[in-house]
């Protein structure tokens, strides 16, 4: 009869999504056995879970990323290509509209990995579950957390049969997402309350799948047109991602008095709003000519959410909160899964590091894993916070002084390609935003851009003639 590890030898993964099965895969072999615990009953391939609304949405996976995934899963990019995702150099294979103007498609600096987020999902679980020391208890909810505040020795769990158990362990990850209840189950114990910040710009996502013309179904480039946060108005902005079996993946977003409804964008209407409402119609004339696969999709959970757990005065040991029940964002800047998988691979690598059990490990974590999700928050609430209503009090003296600062550099990226560079260094989240403050990327902003603003999109003859375009 095989011996059962000890419960301190345990790891307990709370969700089952992106971020909680990099988590399960980065403590396997780590602990001795991995529990992931998940609400949905999750299906056996690419396919819809109840829990997961917004994987109707476009999703993309900045290099960032991909590499920290890659160190996790080795192979996964290989796989994820095999089943139709793509690899998108940046900006080469981009067509965007900034705030500043078109971007020049510049040489490649970055990647995105570009995939329907069933199949992302999917991919990822397949592997992560191949391991046999790794369990699944789907269709499984989290009652709550035990232990005290010194330490978390296990979670409560309702089973799918209504039976109701405590599972003791070593060590429990929170990736639960956006319906985090750890703050609540903290208090629950005596700690006192993490701070939080909220960013809330009002965006509405409306999301429809097409099948995209027969000649623009391979190698067709992303096309982004961007809000402008500082005019007056709302804003309104559009993402045309091609994913998988030639399919694009539309989303268009506004935010307070410009949101799209299930009234001014669905059927035909949804193209209607691409094409007269954002800021060019390149979008909507696309999809004239594309062929719609789905229902129009809505999301109003958009509200950019950080727990600062890591400075909270006291942590428990064994506890690590990841992903989005750490910090959510805007999801208009895809930066999520990035950091989901930098997180797990941090967790990973300082659990090896200090050993199984150490004191302090948790904390250690807790603070190391910040540093991603600080620099995607900055990225995020660079934006959203100058629309109206976004926070109580508006935008601080530091939001309005970096927001300059970025503004700047955005519009001199337009026309150099050497800080478009710096800039993608950072949004791919493979450097620290540090590097946009080096006297070289200094002195280029104060010139400002070295070519001419383009008057259209950058596409080229033979893409717009594919797109039905020519």
């Amino acid at each position: 009869m095989t011996e059962r590890p000890s419960p301190a030898r345990v790891a307990v993964v709370l969700g089952g999504s992106h971020t909680g099965m990099l988590a399960a895969r980065a403590l396997t072999g780590l602990a001795d056995r991995v529990v992931v615990v998940e609400r949905d009953e999750l299906p056996g391939g690419p396919a819809p879970r109840k829990g997961l609304p917004q994987a109707r949405h476009a999703h993309m996976l900045w290099s960032g990323g991909v590499h920290a995934m890659e160190e996790l899963l080795p192979g996964v990019t290989g796989e994820l290509r095999a089943a139709g995702a793509r690899r998108a150099p940046v900006t080469t294979d981009m067509v965007a509209l900034s705030a500043r103007g078109w971007f020049r498609r510049w040489p490649e600096s970055h990647h995105v990995i570009l995939a329907g987020r069933d199949l992302l999902d999917a991919t990822v679980r397949a592997q992560v579950l191949a391991d046999e020391r790794v369990e699944l208890l789907d269709g499984t909810e989290v009652l709550g957390l035990d232990g005290g505040p010194a330490a978390i020795t296990g979670v409560r769990v309702r089973e799918r049969d209504g039976g109701e158990r405590t599972l003791a362990a070593g060590m429990v990850v929170d990736a639960t997402g956006r319906g985090s209840r750890t703050a609540h189950w903290l208090a629950g114990l005596g700690l006192p309350a993490p701070e939080v910040r909220e960013v809330d710009s009002g965006l509405v996502y409306a999301s429809r799948l097409y099948l995209a013309p027969e000649q623009a179904r391979d190698g067709f480039p992303v096309v982004n047109v961007q809000t402008e946060p500082r005019a007056q108005g709302p804003g309104r902005a559009g993402f045309l991602l091609p994913v998988e079996d030639g399919r694009w993946i539309v989303t268009l977003s506004g935010t307070r008095g410009g949101e799209p409804t299930p009234e001014n964008a669905s059927g035909d209407a949804f193209a209607r709003f691409a094409r007269e409402e954002l800021r060019h119609p390149l979008i909507g004339r696309l999809l004239e000519r594309a062929e719609p696969l789905s229902e129009v999709s809505f999301t109003r959970t958009t509200v950019n959410r950080r727990h600062s757990y890591e400075r909270m005065p006291a942590w428990p040991e064994n506890l690590v909160v990841l992903g989005d029940a750490l910090a959510a964002y805007n999801p208009v800047y895809g930066h999520g899964l990035a950091v989901g998988a930098q997180s797990a691979l941090l967790l990973r690598d300082l659990t090896r590091r200090h050993g199984w059990g150490a004191p302090g490990l948790a904390r250690r974590v807790q603070r190391a894993v910040a540093r991603p999700v600080g620099a995607a928050w900055d990225l995020a609430i660079g934006q959203d916070v100058f629309y109206p209503g976004a926070t109580g009090s508006g935008p601080t003296a530091r939001d309005r002084l970096v927001a300059a600062y970025v503004d700047r550099l955005m519009y001199t990226a337009t026309g150099n390609g050497r800080i478009a560079r710096r800039v993608t260094d950072v949004t791919s989240l493979q450097r620290r935003a540090e590097v946009l403050l080096s006297p070289s990327v200094l002195l280029a902003a104060v010139r400002g851009p070295l070519k001419p603003a383009l008057d259209e999109p950058p596409l080229s003859v033979d893409e717009l003639k594919r797109a039905g375009l020519q």
